[in-house]
């Protein structure tokens, strides 16, 4: 008698588990936030420079943009010379005033400057040269009393030599023979000083017109008596 064996089923293969792939980051890096931070403040402090907001309003200037800059980024350079870019600005806003003998925003504005880069020369040569005109303000005072007085002169006139400020000019050579006053003349330049002393020689021919020039602006005379 023959016997049928059963043919046994052939076992499954074992599963093998596939590596799952990193998920997505869900947002930039901190490393992508920091640079957008850098660029944005770098866009907002030229834009405040070029509007002239140099150091205020306090926390929205240039300046304080560029300290944020530095705080994110130690090293940026663009930042490093916006900041040299405003002492700059701020010491030749300082001359500017000086021509003016605006002495109090000259002090203010180099203050400010030496704040942010303290003892950076060009302040302390402004600084310098504030003295001096100090000096010259106080010597071109005209002493209290009858018949001091101080005459302004027309820039524009006194750069045309116009016929406007020649007549201005005979008029007050009158006025000082009459008078027996004697003149300091004011002048942004010593040939501009010379010209008006010419002028004034001139209007009262055989009358020595006593008096000195000095180097100033706002150009004008100083008449007082003798």
């Amino acid at each position: 008698m023959l016997l049928l064996t059963a043919c046994a089923a052939p076992k499954p293969a074992p599963t093998v588990s596939q590596p799952q792939p990193a998920p997505a980051p869900s947002g930039p890096s901190e490393e992508e936030i920091r640079q957008r931070a850098v660029a944005h403040f770098l866009k907002r402090a030229e834009a405040a420079q070029r509007e002239g907001f140099l150091t205020s309003p306090a926390g929205a200037s240039a300046y304080d943009f560029y300290l944020n800059v530095q705080q994110l980024d130690p090293g940026n350079q663009r930042a490093a010379t916006g900041i040299q870019a405003i002492v700059l600005q701020l010491v030749e806003q300082a001359r500017d005033a000086l021509r003016h003998r605006a002495f109090g925003r000259v002090n203010s504005l180099l203050n400010t400057a030496d704040e942010i880069a303290p003892g950076n020369p060009l302040s302390a040569e402004v600084r310098a040269q504030v003295k001096r005109e100090q000096a010259r303000a106080t010597a071109d005072r005209v002493p209290a009393g009858a018949g001091a007085q101080s005459v302004p002169l027309a820039t524009a006139e006194l750069d045309a030599r116009s016929e406007k400020i020649t007549r201005v000019l005979t008029g007050i050579a009158e006025r000082i023979r009459q008078h027996q006053m004697r003149v300091i003349i004011i002048a942004r330049t010593d040939a501009e000083g010379r010209w008006i002393y010419g002028q004034l020689r001139q209007a009262v021919p055989g009358y020595r017109v006593r008096g000195d020039i000095k180097l100033g602006s706002p150009p004008r005379l100083l008449l007082q008596k003798q």
